[in-house]
């Protein structure tokens, strides 16, 4: 078998609150590295404390890559980041520097990693008809039209999805082909770089959520609720049509909390509904990454002298 010459990355994955983000700050500063995150709720501006961003001091540390590339009313798409990423990888190889990857969105690693099908962008005009008819008849509906078009990407995509229930009708609509057709047709080519997929993932569930729970109230206390009330005094999200449905304000946390400022729950209903999202978002990221046959798992305070070995073994195959 010839030998594989392609630059070495690393990625680190794993649920909320999981301690990646610590990790890959300590291997960047230990081994010369750059952080790509990996993050649907860090690439907007203003979405700091409930999204566990990396603090100023941290990234003066270690430069990172892909936070704060939107504004919060702005779209992203998986194949933008895939594209972004992509550059700032070959960006951190070329100064001769190692890529770490590190985040749990788990769609981004799979457009990044694995490629996403060549379907039509998002066009603007479609999308804001298909928000008008949501407004009107409510996203269960326009579930039950994909159901009518797409059965396989309506078994897949929940009735409470509005973002994917959107982006398959429009697929179809520019298209006149299912979306599930075209994840199906998708070519995958070569990933440029070898890449080490570890996953941190407590052994114990009841450790993540309380490590949820911890993390939460302390985002209480350094000023979350005041975060989201200055994002709600931006005149571009106030005067937005469906603003609860934007992909950032759907972040964990920043939905609860809107609803919370709205008046639709007390404080404490707020914290129990805020930590219950959590912790269902780490049940969807654990789903996801035990398909992802290729990378390994570590419990990250159990197993940090395997985490380690694991590390020095990929390290020395570039040698």
């Amino acid at each position: 078998m010839p030998a594989d010459h392609r630059p070495l990355a690393l990625a680190l994955m794993g649920p909320t609150a999981s301690g990646k983000s610590a990790l890959a700050l300590e291997w960047a500063q230990r081994l010369g590295g750059e952080i790509v995150s990996v993050d649907s709720a860090l690439v907007y501006r203003g979405l700091d404390i409930g999204a566990a961003k990396p603090s100023a001091a941290e990234q003066a540390l270690v430069p990172h890559h892909l936070i704060d590339v939107r504004e919060p009313w702005q779209p992203y798409s998986a194949a933008e980041f895939a594209a972004d990423a992509r550059a700032a990888l070959e960006g951190i190889a070329a100064r001769g520097r190692l890529p770490i990857l590190a985040g749990g969105t788990g769609l981004y690693f799979q457009a990044l990693l694995h490629g996403l099908s060549p379907m039509p962008e998002a066009d603007a005009g479609v999308r804001a008809e298909i928000a008008a008819r949501a407004e009107a008849r409510g996203w269960p509906a326009l579930h039950a039209e994909l159901a009518e078009v797409d059965p396989d990407a309506a078994r897949k995509i929940k009735p409470t999805d509005p973002q994917r229930i959107q982006r398959a009708l429009e697929v179809f609509r520019l298209s006149g082909k299912p979306i599930s057709q075209w994840q199906r047709e998708s070519v995958r080519q070569r990933f440029p770089f070898r890449v080490l997929g570890l996953v941190l993932a407590p052994a114990d569930r009841a450790v993540l959520h309380q490590r949820i729970e911890r993390r939460f109230d302390a985002m209480l206390a350094e000023g979350f609720l005041d975060e989201v009330r200055r994002l709600r005094g931006l005149p571009e999200l106030w005067s937005h049509p469906a603003v609860i449905d934007l992909p950032a304000i759907r972040a964990v946390g920043y939905r609860q909390a809107w609803e919370h400022l709205d008046g639709a729950t007390d404080a404490a209903e707020f914290r129990d509904r805020a930590i219950f999202a959590t912790r269902q978002l780490a049940k969807r990221q654990l789903t996801w990454l035990r398909g992802d046959l290729g990378a390994r798992w570590f419990d990250p305070q159990a197993d940090r002298e395997g985490l380690e070995r694991a590390l020095d073994l990929f390290l020395r195959s570039r040698t």
